[in-house]
């Protein structure tokens, strides 16, 4: 009686890193593509409102993200800018990048949710509105695009830890230029002096057919 025992194939144990990179590379590049998006669009909504007193009753005020702070947005492009130098750079450079790519995304999530309950860019509408310096606004309410920022950071901090754990196995944008630079270049083929038409191509090409 025969026994049949199932043995993984070499060829499938080794494509299965490979499809782990890939994976991974797929998933770090869409979620810091993603979290970049979300984080400029959230900034740019309306973050708080409320009202000020002036001499004609109340005022509707409101202020953007990018009035409340200028962080994410910021963090955002840096980011974004450290998600394609990932693939630019190798080794420690490529880990350097990873880092602040995820402290990209964590700056992000602490000044989103820090800003979710500022109230000193509606004082100084208030302020303006009413010509009162010392003046506050009132009946003040935030939404809720603060913490849509803050998941737009989350998903760039994903990125980055991704590229922490997996990045020194993902491919490199010049590795296929230094692959050609290192090909020994081709000799040059002897010119058959019996040829005249491969005497002709040698002298286009600024060669001596005669070897000398």
């Amino acid at each position: 009686m025969e026994y049949v025992t199932a043995v993984p194939h070499p060829r499938t144990e080794a494509a299965a890193p490979v499809r782990s990179d890939r994976r991974s590379l797929a998933v770090a590049l869409l979620c810091g593509a993603l979290g970049a998006a979300v984080a400029l669009l959230a900034t740019r909504q309306r973050w708080a409102e409320g009202t000020a007193t002036v001499a004609g009753g109340p005022f509707p005020l409101n202020v953007k993200g990018s009035d409340v702070t200028g962080v994410p947005a910021a963090l955002a492009i840096v980011g974004l800018a450290a998600l394609v130098a990932v693939f630019a750079v190798r080794r420690a450079g490529r880990f350097v990048v990873a880092g602040l790519l995820a402290l990209s995304g964590a700056g992000i999530v602490a000044a989103a949710l820090t800003g979710a309950s500022d109230s000193s860019a509606l004082d100084e509408e208030a302020a303006q509105a009413s010509g009162d310096t010392s003046a506050t606004v009132a009946a003040l309410s935030h939404t809720g695009w603060p913490y849509v920022a803050a998941a737009g950071g989350l998903l760039i901090l994903l990125a980055g830890l991704l590229a922490l754990r997996y990045g020194a196995r993902w491919p490199a944008m010049s590795g296929r230029y230094e692959r050609g630079a290192d090909r020994p270049r081709r000799k040059a083929r002897p010119v058959d002096p019996e040829r005249p038409e491969e005497i002709w191509k040698a002298l286009d090409r600024g060669e001596d057919p005669t070897g000398a």
